[in-house]
């Protein structure tokens, strides 16, 4: 167990947690790949729930941010970050084999409504986790390595992500196949592996260096410091951005595994293998989004990836036509790969910018404000879309083309909102409304997305050309482009890192 050590240094504490702190990630990967998302929906499902029950399902990991409130004055007050974070897993992870056990209950309301409890009091232990662990890592990882260390992490998370959503999912439906057993208990084995991937993740915090809390952050009164994120410009610039994003993404997000398993009837293990390929574009660019966060800015990553995770929604109103149509499968490969690579860049960086414009040392108010911030505003988001999804069921809207050429007429759908498609729309324009709101926060060495975008095809670029027999000879002939391309990339700030108002970009 690595601990406080008077005659370590911050780089041999860092470099002593690093593995550790990827297999931390990795155990979460595990649990939250089986617990939540499209298997979370599935059971739901089988257990009849309706559009309400599966948005406050959603709302849950949000509503329960608000403990955050008592876990800042907790973090604090007990110094050592590495004990709360220790003590609230021991409470949270447990409800996974609660919620294992109501497979054998055999009236379904029941169970759902114990699933529900049991993920809500999940969800709060896991507002002390998340408040100590940020506050946590703010203190041990330097900023300019926070892409990277992160990045890496991100990336072996989504690897195991990738191989245990597909294991499970073709493990439910062998069960249904060859098990003369109901299917929930499939579901019960899954939520016992969940519960074994969090302990994992508590005991490799276990060996991650402790930091402890600043005398005088403990001394300070909780309601001012909590104040404190909205009284610095640049803070609430960014508090406003992820608020107005969280509300968006998470009014359609939650409903595309709904969308797939009801409306286009597909089987689970579709919607997993679909969800994989999210899972494989975010593997093979978030160390990319890393690299480039930490040389160039979190916000040139966010400025590239937002817009296309936008896009991927509004692509959502096309899947059906009204109904499964010939390009529906195509569409949806195509959304889960851009889905996943601005999945990669969005989490990485918002996570890096809102970390790094926390006052070092002192953060714990300015993540626990952000966290309950995007907490409010997704929860808001979830709670209007189940409570309203059953309004928009009956409704649609549909465009239609006709073309007449003598006494021949042609006529096509070009558009056909229905149900779950007016979510999607009314996402997409919120999330535009969002990157207004991103495009206003500062951030120092700020450059344009074309930089992202550019970096990005080199790289593509390099690992195609490997795959080459010949590559070992061209490397010897390659001029180094990017150095002639990096000189004449010039940064919005000026060389004191200040702003054109006087103001520290970032600070």
């Amino acid at each position: 167990m690595t601990s406080s050590n008077q005659t370590s240094t911050p780089e041999q504490d860092l470099e002593d947690s690093l593995p550790w702190i990827i297999r931390n990630g990795i155990g979460i990967q595990v649990m939250e790949t089986l617990a939540v998302g499209a298997f979370l929906t599935a059971y739901a499902i089988k257990l009849g729930a309706s559009n309400f029950v599966i948005g406050l399902l959603a709302a849950l990991p949000h509503l329960s941010q608000l403990a955050q409130i008592p876990a800042i004055h907790t973090v604090d007050r007990t110094g050592s970050r590495r004990r709360v974070y220790t003590l609230s897993g021991m409470i949270a992870r447990p409800m996974f084999l609660v919620i294992a056990i109501t497979v054998l209950i055999p009236e379904p309301g029941v169970a759902l409504a114990i699933v529900v409890v049991a993920f809500f009091l999940r969800y709060v232990a896991g507002a002390y986790l998340a408040c100590s662990w940020n506050a946590w890592m703010r203190d041990l990882v330097p900023d300019d390595l926070m892409g990277k260390v992160f990045g890496e992490r991100q990336k072996s998370m989504i690897g195991i992500g990738i191989v245990v959503s597909l294991l499970a999912a073709g493990f439910i439906d062998l069960w249904q196949a060859y098990v003369p057993l109901p299917e929930t208990y499939a579901f019960g084995i899954v939520y016992a592996l969940a519960f074994g991937g969090g302990m994992y993740a508590v005991m490799a915090s276990r060996h991650i260096h402790d930091v402890v809390v600043p005398p005088h952050a403990v001394h300070e009164p909780l309601m001012k410091r909590l104040m404190e994120p909205f009284r610095q410009p640049n803070f609430r610039r960014l508090l406003a951005f992820l608020a107005s994003w969280n509300f968006a993404i998470n009014l359609a997000a939650p409903f595309f595994t709904v969308h797939m398993l009801k409306t286009m009837q597909l089987n689970l293990f579709i919607v997993i293998a679909l969800a994989t390929l999210s899972q494989f574009a975010a593997y093979f660019t978030v160390t990319h989004f890393g690299d480039i966060a930490d040389r160039v800015s979190n916000k040139a990553v966010l400025r590239f990836c937002a817009p296309l995770f936008i896009a991927s929604i509004f692509a959502w109103t096309f899947t059906t036509n009204p109904n499964v149509y010939v390009l529906t499968y195509p569409l949806l490969i195509v959304i889960h790969l851009a889905t996943g690579l601005a999945n990669a860049g969005v989490g990485l960086a918002s996570g890096n910018i809102t970390l790094k414009l926390a006052p070092k040392g002192n953060a714990t108010a300015y993540l626990a404000t952000s966290s309950m911030v995007c907490a409010a505003a997704a929860s808001a988001a979830t709670m209007v879309g189940g409570a309203t999804a059953d309004f928009f069921a009956s409704m649609q809207l549909t465009l239609v083309l006709r073309w007449h050429s003598g006494d021949v007429a042609t006529e096509f759908n070009a558009m056909d909102f229905s149900y779950w498609d007016f979510f999607f729309v009314f996402a997409t324009f919120i999330g535009l409304y969002a990157l207004h709101r991103l495009s206003l926060v500062r951030e120092d060495g700020e450059v344009q997305e074309n930089v992202v975008f550019n970096q990005l095809k080199r790289d593509a670029w390099r690992s195609l050309r490997n795959l080459s027999t010949i590559a070992g000879l061209r490397s010897n002939t390659d001029f180094p482009m990017d150095a002639l391309i990096n000189e004449d990339e010039t940064r919005e700030a000026g060389p004191d890192g200040r702003d054109g108002d006087g103001l520290p970009e970032g600070r």
